[in-house]
């Protein structure tokens, strides 16, 4: 049985009051999870947290995806490793506090190297820090802006296979409109001409997101 914790988890009380910063509990944020388990444990689900503190939500869900990732892809180093950077690719976050973002970057980016095995350096963990980087955005959910003013964008992965990625840019508020429509932030956007992504990218292999 899991036992409660007292409180809930807090770095300070001015931060509290001025911004409302409260971490949820390891345990209620594993049982939340479990609520949706397929979709928290598939590699290729879009997971967005538009408050993710120092990713206390994002580093279990990494962590589910990357199970799954063993559990398929274990025997293929090749296969894992690109399938691994893939599940990195389905996560997003947004914070409004910088030490925040920095360190949810941090703890996911350790829990990637972690499960996959890899160090600073190498390629993928690069290739990671890059991902992060584009993925886990200093801004306000609710204006739908970076801490700059300017509009949020995301990019949205897809592994094409052969050690290949595919990278389009999405605003935010777009997305946003999409999923009110109907379906989830990114379901077949090309039905829609508004949709359309703000930049394209040609086809990357993980030597390239490292450089």
């Amino acid at each position: 049985m899991i036992e409660r914790p007292a409180e809930p988890l807090v770095k300070s009380k001015k931060r509290v009051a001025d911004h409302g910063e409260v971490f949820t509990p390891d345990w209620m944020v594993e049982g939340m999870l479990d609520l949706v388990r397929d979709e928290s444990a598939r590699i290729d689900s879009r997971v967005l947290e538009p408050a993710c503190g120092s990713g206390n939500f994002l580093v279990p869900v990494l962590s589910r995806k990357l199970a799954t990732v063993e559990a398929r892809y274990g025997t293929s180093e090749f296969d894992r490793r690109h399938h691994a950077l893939l599940a990195l690719m389905c996560i997003y976050g947004i914070e409004l506090l910088e030490d925040n973002a920095v360190e949810c970057r941090g703890n996911l980016l350790g829990a990637f190297a972690k499960g996959v095995g890899t160090k600073p350096g190498d390629d993928l963990y690069r290739a990671a820090e890059h991902v992060l980087g584009t993925n886990i955005i200093r801004g306000d959910a609710l204006s739908m802006t970076t801490f700059e003013g300017n509009p949020i964008v995301f990019p949205e992965w897809g592994y094409i296979g052969k050690g290949r990625y595919q990278r389009r840019d999405f605003r935010y508020d777009s997305l946003t409109q999409r999923a009110s429509f109907q379906g989830t932030l990114w379901d077949h956007l090309e039905e829609h001409e508004i949709f359309t992504p703000t930049r394209e990218y040609p086809l990357m292999t993980i030597e390239e997101l490292a450089g």
